[in-house]
């Protein structure tokens, strides 16, 4: 049994995509006239540096990814089950046919926007330790301003919070055996309950739109189960950029549910490599 999951931020790299665009060059059309500018160029040349860049970086993976999936279903059977991390998720539902991938890029676009416009926050993947350790640091120093945003896998987590509390707890991590402290490239606190105004905006955004119920099962990053209705769509993609993203949890659940094959659909091997730590217990 198998299910597609899509990466999301991170992933993104220069070239990705030259395969696609060509091949599906109505769609990368659609894609230019919504976005105002030429995909195939961002992600082939990025000749301004941007790609890098959230509101860029958000719309092009979005794109790539579901092209990506358009190809590989041209030549196999759809999933069993269908999943994908943070902005990847997006693309999981644009497969289950919740919208089109018109609908979609419009929502990543201002997703996009409303995340690279949060400052003074911060996010550091910490490599090493589990997620239980982590909480009783963050407890025990009275770092309430950091939460968990990203649980990766058992011992690969992203905090998020002010940038300032981020740098200052290394040493509290590091101290405690973490093999790794890594400070990630962002303006903002993603995926913590700083970017409720951003929620709050992309809420009121999503009351624009009419979305289907999942014709193949989607697991949701903010549970780790499958989404429930259409109508409970705009609920959970909201709250989606508040929560921490159960990515360990979301692979547990596939595993239980029999799947054995998960393909990752999208440029790199970021969750693939995931999913080989989740399931050795890592």
């Amino acid at each position: 049994m198998a299910a597609y999951i899509f990466p999301g931020q991170g992933s993104q790299a220069r070239g990705m995509g030259a395969d696609l665009f060509s091949e599906f060059e109505e769609l990368t059309q659609k894609a230019d006239q919504i976005l105002g500018y030429s995909i195939a160029k961002l992600c082939m040349d990025d000749a301004n540096e941007e790609l890098n860049q959230t509101n860029f970086t958000q719309p092009a993976l979005y794109v790539v990814n579901a092209l990506s999936y358009l190809q590989k279903i041209k030549a196999s059977q759809k999933p069993r089950f269908l999943a994908g991390h943070s902005l990847g998720e997006y693309n999981a539902l644009f497969a289950a046919d919740v919208f089109d991938f018109e609908t979609g890029l419009r929502l990543v676009q201002k997703r996009g926007d409303l995340m690279s416009k949060a400052q003074g926050g911060g996010m550091a993947a910490i490599i090493g330790l589990p997620s239980q350790t982590i909480l009783d640091i963050l407890a025990s120093n009275s770092l309430s301003d950091i939460t968990i945003a990203n649980y990766n896998s058992h011992t690969q987590m992203v905090i998020s919070g002010p940038k300032e509390s981020i740098l200052a707890s290394q040493p509290l991590f590091m101290n405690a055996g973490a093999k790794l402290f890594i400070p990630l490239k962002v303006s903002g606190a993603f995926h913590s309950q700083s970017m409720e105004g951003a929620r709050k905006e992309f809420s009121n955004f999503l009351q624009g739109f009419t979305f289907a119920s999942p014709t193949i099962p989607v697991i949701a990053n903010i549970n780790a189960e499958p989404y429930p209705s259409g109508s409970e769509v705009a609920t959970f993609l909201a709250q989606q950029i508040t929560h921490p993203v159960l990515w360990t949890q979301s692979v547990e659940y596939l595993s239980g549910q029999g799947v054995q094959n998960f393909e990752e659909i999208g440029p790199g091997k970021v969750l693939t490599g995931l999913v080989t730590r989740i399931q050795k217990g890592q």
